[in-house]
């Protein structure tokens, strides 16, 4: 893959396919060919990688319907990215803050159930 666009879905395999660092230089090489100015552009293309790495999962995790879903409600798939993001943010803030997790709790459960949650109207409201 020698470019990105959010707007358009990678083909999971190919996505997959790439080297962490490659998925993190399009991302960031994209932003930076539309002049989106970003107060940290690695931490953002983290974000954008990591949530590009749960759609390609397709239905293992609720990510890709989750995006599908905001964009059925409105939103374009680069916004829906970001609010997937800001909830994948949240999550890890939760998880950093909390005490150890019991070995038997999914660790993840909050996260789907955020997502479950999530609407295009809160985003935009939060934005």
């Amino acid at each position: 893959m020698k470019s990105y666009d959010p707007l358009t879905p990678p083909e999971p395999e190919e996505w997959l396919s790439m080297d962490e660092q490659a998925r993190l230089d399009v991302v960031e090489d994209f932003h930076r060919r539309a002049r989106i100015s970003l107060p940290n552009a690695r931490v953002h293309a983290v974000l954008h990688a990591i949530v590009e790495n749960q759609i390609a999962l397709g239905d293992e995790i609720p990510v890709h319907r989750t995006v599908q879903r905001l964009m059925l409600e409105g939103l374009d798939r680069h916004e829906s990215i970001h609010a997937v993001g800001s909830v994948l943010l949240n999550h890890l803030s939760d998880l950093l803050s909390s005490p150890e997790v019991e070995p038997d709790v999914d660790s993840n459960a909050p996260y789907y159930a955020a997502l479950d949650q999530l609407t295009a109207k809160d985003w935009l409201r939060s934005r």
